[in-house]
């Protein structure tokens, strides 16, 4: 068995269709045929049953393609940083909040580089994801990036985090709402209007939560959405009240932003590493560097 089998599986079981996977991978019907039967001969295992005119997976041949895909994103990711090495450029990769992604995190990479020679920098990846603190967290567990930054997820025993940005919470109302002319704001007088609240699988959900539960109340949450931008722009359209994260955007936008007194909350973004995960002298470099010279940190 070897890596371009499983890559040739791979496509045939998402077209199911021994035509169309042969012409996707640019050879021949009867070479990719023989590779799938030589494959099922070598495992003992029949991979695919007939479905018509097309093919399917058995369900032998779908835990097979599952279990077999982290192989082959793990011997890519392995095939990759050897190349890399070869040419004497580390990669560091990385996965981030998008709150920080527009002004600390390229300054601070920014201020990382300027104390390297141009010739031995090392070049920054990012992972393109949708951005929440668990997605980020599962690709750093996966093994797809060697640094995080996001919130702190507790139950993870396998990362290590270090605060690095302290970022403010603000309370936030269209500017005709009855809320508006407050110059700070305790949320417990809050609970009474409609509100924008964050999904499940984000991070600020389990800090509002923690928020209001210290005011003793529950918000009358009539949207949840995924993104600090969304709750602010909903806001903006008098759909309700919300609290986001201090962020250039509700400059541009028609809220009025209001300092909560009560509760008093301070909410840091993280770093977060993998306990036993292999960073390259490039990788520990940096994460040093963000380990001295955060202010959350201290």
């Amino acid at each position: 068995m070897n890596l371009q089998q499983l890559q040739y599986l791979h496509v045939l079981a998402q077209t199911e269709n021994y035509t169309q996977a042969a012409e996707m991978l640019h050879i021949t019907q009867p070479s990719l045929s023989y590779a799938i039967s030589s494959l099922e001969s070598q495992v003992n295992i029949k991979l695919f049953e007939k479905s018509g005119r097309n093919i399917k997976l058995t369900r032998s041949g779908k835990i097979f393609v599952e279990e077999s895909l982290a192989a082959i994103e793990s011997l890519n990711r392995a095939i990759e940083r050897a190349k890399k090495s070869e040419n004497n450029k580390e990669v560091i990769k990385i996965s981030m909040l998008r709150s920080i992604s527009s002004h600390w995190l390229p300054a601070t990479i920014r201020k990382f580089l300027d104390d390297i020679p141009e010739e031995k920098q090392p070049s920054f990846e990012f992972e393109s994801g949708i951005g929440f603190s668990h997605s980020i967290l599962d690709e750093l567990r996966e093994e797809k990036v060697d640094v995080a930054f996001c919130s702190k997820i507790d139950n993870l025993d396998d990362v290590d985090y270090f605060p690095v940005y302290e970022q403010k919470l603000k309370f936030i109302t269209p500017l005709d709402h009855p809320l508006a002319n407050k110059n700070k704001i305790n949320l417990k007088d809050t609970l009474d209007f409609k509100y924008i609240t964050y999904s499940s699988n984000t991070g600020l959900r389990a800090e509002t939560e923690q928020l209001f539960s210290i005011c003793g109340g529950t918000p009358d949450s009539v949207f949840e959405v995924d993104e600090d931008e969304t709750v602010a722009g909903m806001v903006a359209a008098n759909f309700g009240v919300g609290i986001v994260p201090e962020m250039p955007i509700l400059r541009t936008l028609d809220v009025k932003q209001i300092p909560i007194e009560f509760p008093k909350w301070h909410r840091f973004i993280y770093m977060a590493t993998l306990k036993r995960h292999y960073q390259s002298p490039a990788a520990l470099d940096f994460i040093n560097f963000i380990k001295q010279n955060s202010d959350a940190g201290k």
